[in-house]
């Protein structure tokens, strides 16, 4: 006569509701942070836009194609190619907490005016898309693009931001990573790039499977002379605090 009574005083569907969806957020908080927290240290093994480039590889049966990258520590990266890419496409990086809020504000302006949008994306940002997310332009990839960000800056130094973006950023189609890039389009190890190699593998970045590196076009070449031109104006002090000292100040 009592199981009425109790029917009756089960909770309703919508707190049922509730509470999952409660559990699920704290177990993706969770499950974010210990990722992110351990890519801190460990190498990422892949990326999700290497693993979508593979995938779409495979479905395309594009003959020849293979997923170029190989790891390697900041300190086997010419310092050149950190201030390049900084140059290139993130000047703030050393300051900003993640996000450019000028350069956010004059997206939206663009939008705004009708005028074609620019990039206001900072590394910190592409490392989280680049490790985390899909391409594109919802909402829910901007939301939880913002939400990696923020847990790559306050866990990571930035040291290990500019370390894993050099590894996963693309400078070919299906070349990924300072290390790859260099040998296929240089022949020489990321270490041994001159000036000019680093500030033309910055170049191609906005979209390196039209651009090429080994076979510069005509605006990759007046991108790298710009790019050349920033680096000079920022001077290797600009990344003082962010890359590791010479071999020989580390050993003093």
């Amino acid at each position: 006569m009592q199981r009425p009574a109790a029917a009756s005083r089960r909770r309703p569907w919508w707190r049922r509701l509730l509470r999952l969806a409660a559990w699920s957020v704290a177990g993706f908080v969770a499950l974010s942070v210990l990722l992110v927290a351990t890519l801190r240290i460990v190498p990422p093994p892949t990326t999700a836009f290497v693993t979508a480039r593979a995938i779409d590889a495979w479905r395309a049966g594009t003959p020849g194609f293979r997923i170029d990258r190989q790891w390697v520590p900041l300190t086997q990266i010419a310092p050149e190619l950190a201030l390049a890419v900084v140059a290139a496409e993130d000047q703030k990086f050393p300051t900003h907490g993640g996000f450019d809020l000028d350069a956010i504000g004059s997206a939206l302006a663009d939008r705004d005016t009708g005028r074609r949008m620019r990039g206001a994306s900072t590394i910190s940002q592409q490392v989280a898309k680049n490790l985390f997310l899909w391409s594109g332009r919802s909402w829910l990839r901007k939301g939880l693009e913002a939400w990696f960000t923020v847990l790559i800056e306050l866990l990571w130094p930035k040291s290990r931001i500019l370390e894993v973006y050099l590894n996963v950023a693309e400078f070919g189609d299906g070349i990924y990573g300072a290390e790859a890039a260099a040998r296929r389009h240089f022949g020489r190890a990321a270490a041994d790039l001159r000036r000019a190699e680093a500030a033309r593998l910055a170049a191609v970045l906005p979209n390196p499977r039209i651009y090429v590196a080994s076979r510069p076009s005509r605006y990759v070449l007046t991108r790298q002379r710009w790019i050349e031109r920033q680096m000079g104006q920022l001077g290797p002090a600009w990344l003082a605090g962010v890359l590791p000292p010479p071999a020989g100040q580390r050993a003093q």
